[in-house]
């Protein structure tokens, strides 16, 4: 076993009903995509899921991952408090993974969490994985500052790590598009934020994962992009494999960019 399949999700708040109380309707194919997504990993019954978040903890230098037993969290900096998401972590994998990044001398572990809680980039995904599939362990790991070679390395040691195990693993990479493609979104507007989202629906809607390493970070941070390199350790884990890839929805009424992609290894 190993991976068997990955997904690049966005993370919106306001695409739960509790939150959105009908805005979330404006981006219903994403909703849809969503439920395809989650409905897809529910058949695949994995043992772990490797989520890969920007709002989980971040450093420059250093790339976190979950420690401990479990965790939970709600949304209520989304005003919607009630809803709540907890998992179980799995130890196992994530004591592997230290020691395979420890090979590498990449710089990832399990000190300095800042905060225990899920994090929203962790929990929007798991609020629809749930609905349909429970019996997993999670792995949360965050972005670093780092280049973005280091992002793919640390793909490849997610990878190594699933099939060192012989862990059935789902590995969903959280980010969403330019936060910039309107003049009344959250960041305005920036040509380069369109630029951003059709080229990285182009590549990341065909597993052309080598052109990742195309885009500048300077165009990258132009964009305000949040996703690239939890995309990057996407592109990593999937490297040698052989996938299928599926491009299922991209929408951006807010001013930011949601896209949904799935990628399902052939051989199982």
């Amino acid at each position: 076993m190993g991976i068997t399949a990955a997904f690049m999700l966005p993370h919106p708040p306001v695409i739960l009903p509790e939150i959105g109380k009908g805005e979330e309707k404006k981006i219903q194919k994403t909703i849809d995509a969503y439920h395809q997504s989650a409905k897809t990993i529910a058949a695949l019954s994995p043992e772990t899921i490797v989520v890969i978040s920007p709002h989980q903890t971040m450093y420059a230098d250093y790339f976190h991952i979950s420690p401990g037993k479990a965790a939970q969290g709600d949304f209520g900096q989304f005003r919607a408090g009630h809803v709540k998401i907890e998992a179980a972590y799995d130890t196992g994998f994530t004591g592997e993974l230290c020691k395979k990044a420890d090979q590498r001398a990449l710089p990832a572990g399990t000190d300095g969490e800042r905060d225990r809680r899920l994090d929203h980039g962790t929990m929007v995904p798991l609020y629809f994985v749930n609905q349909y599939w429970k019996d997993y362990r999670l792995v949360r790991i965050g972005l670093s500052g780092l280049p973005f070679q280091k992002h793919l390395e640390l793909g490849r040691c997610i990878r190594e790590t699933a099939e060192a195990l012989g862990r059935k693993t789902v590995l969903i990479a959280s980010g969403d598009l330019s936060h910039r493609l309107k003049a009344d979104g959250p960041y305005g507007y920036q040509k380069e934020g369109p630029q951003y989202d059709t080229r990285i629906m182009e590549v990341m809607g065909k597993a052309d994962f080598s052109r990742l390493m195309d885009f500048s970070e300077d165009f990258c941070e132009k964009a305000g992009e949040c996703g690239h390199r939890s995309f990057l350790i996407l592109a990593g884990a999937l490297e040698g494999l052989e996938v299928e890839a599926g491009q299922l929805s991209y929408e951006g009424p807010f001013g930011v960019g949601y896209g949904i992609c799935t990628y399902q290894n052939k051989k199982g």
